[in-house]
């Protein structure tokens, strides 16, 4: 289960520290073409970055919610690590698109690795 926790707290910062990066170097055009999809995309990858941290913490912590929330940061995860390749196939980067399929393999042992008692 410690892989499981540090999963999601190393992918939760990864993400986080993409995007900020991503921000500041201008490299999100579609603040000007897109900016409100990119606004919600934005939200919805900030969000799973929390719970992934949240439930990574909580988890290494042996709270009664740790395991939940970073059950739900999975999930979501492995959503964003099966829609997102698909941009950078586009662009033709498939470093990054192998990248995501390294991260979604991470992911579902992470979840294969925690237990959820009911």
């Amino acid at each position: 289960m410690k892989y499981s926790a540090g999963y999601g707290i190393f992918v939760g910062v990864l993400i986080i520290a993409q995007w900020a990066v991503s921000i500041t170097t201008g490299g999100v055009p579609e603040f000007r073409t897109t900016p409100w999809a990119i606004g919600f995309h934005l939200a919805a990858e900030f969000f799973t970055a929390l719970m992934l941290i949240a439930g990574g913490i909580g988890m290494m912590k042996s709270t009664d919610w740790g395991k939940k929330i970073l059950i739900l940061g999975l999930g979501m995860v492995i959503y964003s690590e099966i829609a997102s390749p698909g941009y950078f196939a586009e662009q033709g980067q498939w470093a990054l698109v192998g990248m995501f399929v390294v991260l979604l393999v991470g992911a579902v042992l992470a979840v294969k690795s925690v237990r959820i008692s009911a």
